[in-house]
């Protein structure tokens, strides 16, 4: 029998989860799980299939450092250095946006134009950590593409997570603001997630974001647009006639971001929702709402 007070994978788990809770952080069992995984090298399935495993003295010192720095506002991703993004797992740092649930709207509107078997060029512009291209290329195996950042940091943080899950024969990161020195009708689609947050808004942002992102990536601006006025000429530049583009918006900036693309000579953009129902991607691909992917 295994003495009453030794932790084990059930009763550390629960035991982190109310303290999260007490703490009153978002998703104190989800946290809870996550630390506890790394800190006892288990998996969800050893907690629920092995609860009463014992935890040892060492894995429960790093599960108790791991939880005070999250009740410091520390994002699960910052403690642990990576991050699930679609069905891939990235590494992030503080040089990088950690992806987020939301930007996955964009894969919708990107895997419902090119089917599995397509052969494709494409481009993401502001690559941070490489998730919108590298989960892209996950999944269709005939397309290649690049990614662009401003910051040698991230570049670094994205080369190694493509090497990381071997995509890195076909995809390449280069060092450049957005689309500059690319050469016109270039790429089959252009994927962007722009930083969009109005500046003055960004000291009012949560903790997890506004102390651990880096503010290059979330500052769009004094109307959190100037990423697209920039963007949207660009892109028509790069973009082959029948390719298609998405980018990620705030859920206030549908209207202003679909008029940018207009203005700058495309057709038939519309606004997608998110799984929240807010505005998340303008586009001129199909809306996955009303084109829903077909079954292989």
């Amino acid at each position: 029998m295994t003495d009453t007070a030794t932790p084990t994978l059930l009763t550390a788990w629960k035991a982190a989860q109310a303290r999260l809770k007490e703490g009153r952080i978002d998703s104190p069992s989800i946290d809870a799980r996550l630390l506890l995984e790394v800190a006892a090298d288990c998996s969800r399935t050893d907690i629920l299939t092995d609860p009463y495993r014992v935890v040892t003295t060492d894995q429960q010192s790093v599960l108790d450092g791991y939880v005070e720095r999250r009740l410091r506002r520390e994002p699960v991703s910052r403690i642990l250095g990576r991050k699930g993004f679609w069905k891939i797992m990235l590494n992030v740092t503080p040089d990088v946006l950690s992806p987020r649930p939301d930007t996955e709207a964009l894969l919708d509107v990107v895997l419902l134009h090119f089917p599995p078997h397509q052969a494709f060029e494409m481009i993401d512009l502001g690559t941070g950590s490489g998730a919108i291209l590298l989960a892209t290329l996950a999944e269709r195996f005939g397309a290649k593409g690049v990614g662009t950042d401003v910051s040698s940091e991230a570049l670094a943080v994205a080369k190694e997570n493509a090497a990381n899950l071997d995509l890195d024969s076909r995809a390449t990161f280069l060092r450049t603001e957005w689309a500059a020195g690319f050469a016109d009708d270039s790429f089959d689609l252009v994927v962007s997630n722009p930083p969009y947050i109005p500046s003055d808004d960004i000291d009012g942002l949560d903790p997890e974001v506004r102390d651990h992102d880096p503010r290059l990536a979330l500052d769009g601006g004094p109307d959190g647009l100037t990423a697209y006025r920039e963007l949207a000429p660009e892109i028509r530049r790069i973009l082959r006639p029948e390719g298609i583009f998405a980018v990620e918006i705030g859920w206030d900036q549908g209207a202003a971001v679909k008029a940018l693309f207009e203005a700058a000579g495309f057709t038939d953009v519309i606004v997608v929702k998110d799984l929240s129902d807010r505005d998340r991607v303008v586009t001129n691909g199909p809306d996955p709402r009303t084109n829903p992917i077909p079954k292989m």
